[in-house]
């Protein structure tokens, strides 16, 4: 028995450590200074209690990049889970080209989200102003200039990055419902449909827990295809929160309100998370 944990404690050691290192120690030192006045540079660091919370609930900056991530998280989320499901569907359907279909699906979410951004922008700005100007579209013309249009420039390139990695996910799920289950349904007339609604998406809401779970997070904490994508733009209408923290740092060399802003940006994300499972896990069935 002592072995066995002295091995035990010694395989985990190392990962502990890390984390411990590169997550737990700065998340304490970040919460400390957002009660300071840090701006990143000077050593003598006052504490200022909530001002910083304080200010942050009357930056507007900060609301309106809120509500846009919550916009966006919303429907990239249901989009993502749409498409992946959908995708996973067809790639399961004994198809003779499904392995290759599942490579191509799959091979958006390998390309890092800096070169995606720029690969969309090129598209948004150059492929759809050729087009609009060769098809008269005035809709497809200064496609990132609006927030409008900003905004689900930014829906669907975390759409075509992140679906294919869902669809894996839900393949797993799909393969893991029991042949005889799908087998007696046919045999006792249910159609697909039928199949869909009482033995397919009962079985699979693990899968749609993970999923959501994942693509919930991913959303609320974008920051580099916004980034490289619209950087924010038209005058910072959208702005995400990632992003507007950063600027708040870096950029305005505010360290200690963009330390509030993350502290409060975690609590939300991780409020947000927790329910989300914690309903979803209720509605899970056991085989």
């Amino acid at each position: 028995m002592r072995r066995s944990k002295v091995a035990f404690y010694g395989f985990i050691a190392p990962c502990f450590i890390a984390f411990t290192i590169t997550v737990i120690i700065p998340f304490i030192f970040g919460i400390y200074y957002s009660f300071t006045d840090w701006n990143g540079i000077k050593s003598d660091v006052s504490f200022i209690g909530f001002s910083n919370y304080a200010e942050i609930f009357s930056d507007k900056g900060f609301g309106s990049s809120f509500l846009f991530t919550i916009l966006f998280a919303v429907a990239s989320v249901l989009l993502i889970n749409i498409i992946g499901f959908t995708l996973a569907i067809i790639v399961t359907r004994k198809l003779k080209i499904q392995n290759v279909l599942r490579t191509v699906f799959f091979m958006p979410n390998l390309i890092g989200g800096l070169i995606l951004g720029f690969i969309w922008q090129f598209i948004f700005v150059k492929v759809f102003a050729m087009i609009g100007d060769a098809t008269g579209a005035k809709w497809m013309l200064g496609w990132l200039s609006t927030t409008e249009t900003g905004f689900w420039g930014l829906v669907i390139l975390m759409c075509w990055q992140m679906s294919g990695y869902i669809m894996i996910i839900y393949i797993a799920a799909l393969q893991n419902i029991p042949t005889e289950l799908i087998e007696a349904s046919k045999i006792d007339g249910a159609n697909f449909k039928a199949r869909m609604k009482h033995i397919i998406f009962p079985l699979i809401r693990p899968g749609f827990t993970v999923c959501l779970f994942l693509t919930l997070s991913n959303a609320f904490k974008l920051y580099d295809q916004n980034l490289s994508l619209t950087g924010g733009a038209p005058r910072n209408s959208t702005q995400m929160l990632a992003l507007n923290i950063y600027n708040t740092a870096f950029k305005f060399n505010k360290m200690g309100q963009a330390q509030a802003k993350a502290i409060i940006f975690f609590v939300v994300i991780a409020l947000i998370s927790l329910i989300q499972v914690y309903f979803s896990k209720k509605g899970e069935v056991e085989l």
